[in-house]
């Protein structure tokens, strides 16, 4: 059965523009590269969620956990949290929509 890795995050203040470089230059390639493929990305404008959420469609939980154990995962995500705060991610089963 098909598994969403869901992760959540907002962005740190003084961090904005290093932000969104690392992600469009190397966040997103080097996940692609894993083999994850994005499937959302969402933007909170208003309300008390993470400002941002994204997530992505994964074969088997067995995928998703050798993927986030690898080096280049751990490199990559290491990268990010130098840019977010409340990072939170989980695994679930797709249902095929919008799950938070």
């Amino acid at each position: 059965m098909a598994v969403k890795l869901i992760m959540t995050w907002d962005i740190a203040p003084e961090h904005e523009q290093e932000y969104f470089e690392f992600v469009v230059c190397e966040y997103i390639p080097g996940v692609q590269r894993l083999g994850i493929e994005l499937r959302d990305a969402w933007a909170t404008v208003y309300g008390d969620h993470p400002q941002i959420l994204v997530a992505a469609i994964l074969p088997t939980v067995d995928k998703v956990e050798s993927i986030i154990n690898s080096a280049e995962w751990q490199s990559l995500h290491n990268q990010l949290m130098d840019f977010v705060v409340n990072y939170n991610q989980k695994i679930v089963n797709s249902s095929g929509g919008f799950q938070f």
